[in-house]
């Protein structure tokens, strides 16, 4: 415990700058500060901006040869001409197995009042994805805690899903759900833009103790600055590769990538940037692909990130641009239907609409058989449900949908239950339960 004290330590003495590189405020436009003496910025730099209301960080955005465009972290309000600006380099981060429990901001700072030394080893925030070459390749199926995910969408290690949902569907809820129950040595969570007042409900009653204590929270509330909005998904990213460069199976949650891409469409508009795709600027591709990338199995010798990346989709509508780019760069999709919440079935999955890439290998012949067998009759009773709501559909027309109709409230119920203690086995005892053909034909549902 104490070598472990004296390494935070001499970690904070070492990152102590000998040499500061001072620049002056020469003019302020468009949100943007212009710094002159910056001689050595780099794009990216993280600078601090010391005006007569304090001190604020920034970001070197643009560069000139005889200045350097600054995006300040706050409003800008009481930054005046000459004010003194310090080059700080680039955004990294230090962590270290004393941040598991904590909730710290997208710089990593503590957040919950008590102190919080950095690690020995630092850590870019933006960092390259590891060789693909060198890649392992995706590792073996994990229990979650829900059903559904250790059956009919099997998550397995070092896979990157995503959770497509509204507001208000119970994304929260079921990213907490993983949080608690995926078997993984660590989790690191990125709350993006979040509400203030949502930061302890979701620590304390929806994450809770059990969560908490193998978590490490990163956020960065809706009022702050889109530097960190942006910020907390690299930094979040870089706490889940640290530790996976120490051989770690660590579980990443990020929510949400459409917050991060808003922040990242203001910082690049500020920037000179045009906008395009529905007014995204072009970059957003690479910067949500690139951030995606950084997850999943890492090389030879190293752990593995598994993620699972939210995203707000308005009206359902998986084509807007955000949507449209994740879904291509993951493993895996599931969708959150409005409809289906407004039941009461929670987690509100659309099975049909969902899909893990993990299958058919992750799963052996007779679970492949009985995902399809679940997967057929689901389709079937979605394709007649309005004949079937309507009366119009006759008894023994399509035998296949006589069979729909009797298991399909076994598997609309089975979609919504916790696993069994038995993990995954038990939950496909359940699921062949629902499917077996015996006893009277289901009422239909009102």
């Amino acid at each position: 415990m104490t070598a472990g004290l004296f390494d935070g330590l001499l970690a904070e003495i070492a990152a102590t700058p000998v040499l500061r590189r001072v620049g002056r405020v020469v003019e302020t436009r468009r949100g943007l500060v212009d710094v002159a003496g910056l001689d050595g910025a780099t794009l990216g730099d993280r600078v601090t901006i010391l005006s007569r209301d304090g001190a604020a960080g920034g970001e070197v955005l643009r560069l000139f040869p005889d200045r350097a465009s600054i995006l300040p972290d706050a409003s800008g309000d009481g930054m005046a001409i000459g004010d003194r600006v310090e080059l700080l380099g680039k955004a990294e981060v230090a962590p270290d197995a004393g941040w598991i429990g904590r909730i710290v901001d997208a710089m990593g700072q503590p957040l919950d009042g008590r102190p919080l030394l950095r690690g020995s080893k630092a850590s870019p925030l933006r960092a390259a994805a590891p060789p693909a070459a060198s890649r392992r390749r995706l590792g073996a199926r994990l229990e979650t805690g829900v059903a559904v995910f250790d059956t009919l969408l099997p998550l397995v290690q070092g896979q990157r899903i995503g959770l497509f949902a509204g507001s208000g569907v119970g994304k929260s809820s079921l990213l907490a759900r993983f949080a608690r129950g995926v078997a993984a040595d660590l989790v690191v969570i990125a709350l993006v833009g979040e509400r203030g007042r949502e930061l302890r409900e979701f620590t304390e009653r929806v994450l809770g103790p059990a969560g908490m204590a193998r978590s490490i929270v990163v956020t960065a509330t809706s009022d702050q600055s889109p530097l960190m909005r942006r910020m907390c998904a690299y930094t979040a990213m870089a706490v889940a590769e640290h530790f996976r460069d120490q051989g770690l199976h660590v579980l990443l949650l990020v929510d949400s990538v459409t917050r991060f891409a808003e922040a990242h469409r203001e910082i690049a508009l500020a920037g000179g940037e045009e906008a395009s795709l529905r007014g995204y600027p072009p970059s957003l591709s690479q910067a949500i692909m690139g951030l995606a990338e950084r997850a999943g199995p890492g090389p030879e010798g190293a752990g593995d990130i598994t993620a699972v990346f939210s995203v707000l989709v308005a009206g359902s509508d998986m084509d807007e641009p955000v949507a449209d780019i994740l879904r291509g760069v993951l493993d895996g999709h599931v969708v959150l239907d409005r409809k289906i919440a407004e039941r009461g079935r929670f987690p509100a999955i659309d099975l049909l609409r969902s899909v893990s890439r993990a299958l058919p290998d992750a799963a052996d012949e007779g679970e492949n058989a009985m995902i399809t067998d679940a997967r057929r009759l689901l389709g079937a009773y979605d394709r007649a449900e309005l004949m079937i709501q309507a009366g119009l559909y006759a008894a023994g027309t399509d035998p296949v949908i006589d069979r729909a109709i009797r298991h399909w409230p076994l598997l609309d119920a089975f979609l919504a239950e916790p696993a069994p203690a038995d993990g995954v086995a038990g939950s496909f005892a359940r699921l062949r339960a629902c499917l077996a053909d015996q006893g009277p034909p289901a009422r239909l549902r009102p």
